[in-house]
């Protein structure tokens, strides 16, 4: 027994479901764009790449093959000669879904699904794909890195208070940045670890601010 189709099933059986399927996919490729159910469109999808990648074949059987779902020649031959030479250099990805407004009178979610026939170009897919993951990554970094900011800005102002020989302020900055530490802990950040070190390196350098009065006083009782 044939493994049924995954997703909802169309029409009132399996052959009434092909013959739906096969007009929809003609009225697509005359067409090139067509405004359907969305349960229609995500079934219609597949069949209409399959066709597609037939097209693109461009011998005989695989019109043979086309013309077993597409009845009419006259749409089976603009697929092979108008359609196909447009997505050569494609792939994949044949066809696009844009939901739309929901269907006045039963409210069933519709959608549009074209042919895509724009150029394809690698070097734009590839710069598309990396502003993405550079839009993902830095939206990431912002929320995970807050609390290793605040340690590394705490450290900071440790450093510059260290400099002006300012005991108060150091220790205030190595308090925050063992804060920020334990904040950044507490949230399970990835960067923890950075932020456990800048707190250290605070801690350090305010031991050193406080030791260094002390020796500069036992230096001079010496003399």
């Amino acid at each position: 027994m044939p493994t049924p189709t995954k997703g909802p099933r169309l029409g009132g059986g399996p052959a009434h479901e092909r013959i739906m399927l096969a007009n929809l996919a003609t009225s697509l490729f005359e067409h090139r764009r067509i405004t359907t159910t969305e349960a229609k469109a995500k079934r219609l999808r597949p069949l209409a790449e399959r066709m597609v990648t037939f097209a693109k074949r461009g011998d005989l059987h695989a019109r043979r093959r086309v013309m077993t779902v597409v009845k009419d020649k006259s749409v089976v031959h603009f697929l092979f000669t108008e359609i196909a030479p447009l997505v050569a250099d494609r792939p994949g990805g044949y066809t696009r879904i844009t939901k739309v407004g929901p269907r006045k009178g039963d409210n069933a979610p519709m959608a549009v699904i074209e042919l895509v026939l724009e150029p394809f170009s690698p070097k734009v897919a590839t710069v598309k794909e990396a502003e993405a993951a550079t839009k993902r990554a830095s939206g990431t970094k912002a929320a995970q890195s807050a609390p290793a900011a605040e340690a590394e800005a705490a450290t900071a102002d440790t450093v510059e208070a260290a400099s002006t020989g300012d005991v108060e302020g150091a220790v205030d900055g190595a308090a925050q940045a063992e804060a920020a530490a334990e904040d950044a802990r507490e949230q399970d950040a990835p960067d923890a670890d950075a932020a456990e070190a800048d707190a250290e390196v605070s801690t350090e350098i305010a031991e050193d601010v406080i030791d260094e009065p002390d020796t500069k006083a036992a230096d001079d009782t010496k003399a």
